[in-house]
């Protein structure tokens, strides 16, 4: 009987290490994956501040002036070709 229970309480330990190992592995590759993805979201943060910059730059008065003027050919009207409508 103490043979058998030996073997059984051996067996239950191995099984237990097994699966200890195979946890600290999961983890392991966890962690990875999740280093990587904390990257990338700085990575997209970054990007992001960049392109809101870059709108905001874009999206100037002056800006939006400039390129009505030169590539629309826009300019403010001249007080005799204002009209007034009357309801």
């Amino acid at each position: 009987m103490t043979r058998f229970l030996v073997i059984v309480l051996l067996a239950a330990n191995v099984i237990s290490g097994i699966g200890v190992v195979q946890a600290r592995h999961q983890h392991r590759q966890l962690f990875v994956e999740l280093t990587r993805l904390v990257d990338e979201r700085d990575e997209l943060n970054i990007d992001f501040g960049r392109l809101q910059l870059e709108q905001a730059t874009w999206a100037e008065a002056h800006r939006v002036d400039q390129v009505a003027r030169a590539r629309l050919g826009m300019k403010f009207p001249e007080a005799g070709e204002i009209v007034v409508v009357q309801p």
